[in-house]
């Protein structure tokens, strides 16, 4: 990471950022709930909202003094693990959830990958020990058979049993977090320009553009100037995890930033500088080496050969950490011949100008958008142009849409299918188009009014139609598998001995 230039400054301690990781309904939240509420007054508590997804809380280490921790909130959904990732990242210490009524799970595997891959230091805390159902040898067994190896169980991996309801185990496990951060030496330098991490950003019709930090090292200030990649504002405004306005916040802090007139990218890294020619030319240097990064990789398209029915894509959702996991969920939605051609991302509600990018189209357009609304002008104006619009708060259910939509608007392709064969034994007399013919059903059924092909030596001839259908002198309309039978049928090509007929049907899927 670039930084800006600071006095030199001995370094001091500083507070573990933690990351809560683990499966979907495993206790994460749970946990995060009850360390907030033995943390932070009613009062304040208020104040917090719902995309931070890192908050600050004091707790006593062993020798009774007052030490602060930073927690990281990371999805269990499938669908976020590129947020899980990122949290790894940026975390100091992972805290990995495990339900002791059901052991691993696929996004335990997933966050356990997630920090394997990022070399952090973690604790494995086994939730919901107040269970009927709870079996804590179990679990232990079932994350060492995805070779996550805890302590006492072939392993040095730290272990607590904890409920988040009551709190039992809770304390323990902070203390801990605290032995453990004191292990990795986690340290800061007061007086240098912030640097860190965005956790998240959001776009609100009133404030505008805000990022969410943590800051992993330095101090930031209220008139600062922060840089991520190639984007710089000046801070105007800084608040804290709470929400309350702070004129500066110091390493591990989380931080709500305003003043930004562009998007910044999540996960992105950022320095702060006081210097605004400072900030000017390290968001020129980042986009440079982005041009010239393009000009040596190229561009890569999908060259499969097949064509698909492009169907225009508007996203809107309410934060940018939620449109990158809603983009990776319709990434997996696959079909034959259609797919979704994202034209639009962005964050906000659904507005008359989105639904105005997709009018012009060929292919009528889809909007979605997450835990976002749609304005009445834009459900107007879309119902005019024939452009759906669906938004839904639980991203499986969209993805749900999006699926059965794309299966609707695909090419439908007509194809022809097998449902009888048969050897032709004799042939009788034929009178123009018209031939009447012996045979016997090897395979499947041939009934009367089929169409079927003519095949000599493994070769179609030609294709007629059965008129009428006899067995022993019998009329029918269906001849089984494994009976002779006899029939008139309607063909331009003449039927032979030893010849096969293949009954089959038009289905369109």
């Amino acid at each position: 990471m670039t930084t800006a230039k600071a006095p030199i400054e001995a370094k001091q301690e500083r507070p573990p950022v933690i990351a809560i990781m683990g499966h979907i309904d495993h206790g994460k939240s749970k946990l995060l709930d009850y360390i907030r509420q033995t943390n932070i007054v009613d009062s304040e508590s208020g104040g917090i909202t719902q995309h931070t997804s890192a908050y600050e809380v004091i707790h006593k280490n062993q020798n009774g003094e007052d030490k602060k921790i930073t927690f990281l909130d990371t999805p269990g959904h499938a669908a976020f693990e590129t947020m899980r990732e990122r949290g790894a990242i940026i975390c100091d210490i992972a805290i990995l959830i495990v339900s002791a009524e059901e052991g691993a799970k696929t996004q335990t595997v997933e966050a356990y990958n997630s920090i394997k891959n990022s070399n952090k230091p973690f604790i494995v805390a086994f939730s919901k020990i107040d269970k009927p159902n709870a079996n804590l040898e179990r679990a232990k067994q079932s994350l060492a058979e995805n070779n996550i190896l805890v302590e006492g169980y072939g392993g040095n991996i730290p272990w607590l049993g904890i409920d988040s309801k009551n709190g039992t185990g809770v304390s323990e496990l902070l203390d801990l977090v605290l032995l453990v951060a004191e292990m990795e030496e986690l340290t800061g330098q007061m007086e240098k320009p912030a640097e860190g991490f965005v956790l998240e950003t959001s776009l609100d019709p009133k404030t505008g553009i805000t990022a969410t930090v943590i800051i992993k090292d330095g101090i930031m200030k209220t008139g600062d100037f922060i840089v991520i990649g190639g984007v710089s504002a000046k801070i105007k405004r800084l608040e804290n995890f709470l929400g309350q306005q702070s004129l500066d916040l110091a390493f591990s802090s989380p931080a709500k930033i305003y003043g930004f007139c562009k998007m910044p990218e999540i996960g992105a890294e950022f320095i702060d500088t006081t210097d605004k020619k400072e900030a000017e030319e390290m968001t020129e240097k980042f986009h440079q080496e982005k041009i010239i990064g393009k000009m040596t990789i190229g561009i890569s398209a999908d060259c499969d050969g097949l064509e698909k029915l492009n169907i225009p894509l508007v996203i809107k959702t309410d934060t940018a950490g939620t449109k990158e996991a809603v983009e990776k969920e319709i990434s997996q939605i696959a079909h034959d011949r259609a797919t979704f051609k994202i034209i639009e991302s962005g964050i906000g509600a659904i507005s008359e100008n989105d639904v105005k990018i997709l009018s012009g189209g060929e292919i009528p357009g889809v909007i979605i958008g997450f835990r976002v609304k749609a304005e009445r002008g834009a459900n107007d104006l879309a119902e005019k142009f024939g452009i759906a619009i669906e938004t839904n708060d639980v991203i499986y259910k969209l993805t749900e849409w999006l699926q059965a939509e794309l299966g609707q608007r695909a090419p439908k392709v007509t194809s022809e299918e097998m449902t009888g064969r048969a050897k032709i034994l004799k042939t009788f007399n034929r009178n123009k188009d018209k031939q009447v013919i012996g045979g016997a059903v090897l395979s499947g059924k041939i009934s009367r009014g089929d169409q079927f092909k003519i095949i000599r030596r493994e070769t179609e001839i030609g294709r007629g139609k059965i008129v009428g259908l006899q067995q022993q002198k019998n009329k029918v309309n269906v001849a089984e598998e494994g009976v002779q039978f006899g029939a008139e049928v309607e063909s331009k090509f003449e039927i032979a001995t030893s010849d096969f007929i293949e009954a089959f049907e038009l289905v369109t899927k």
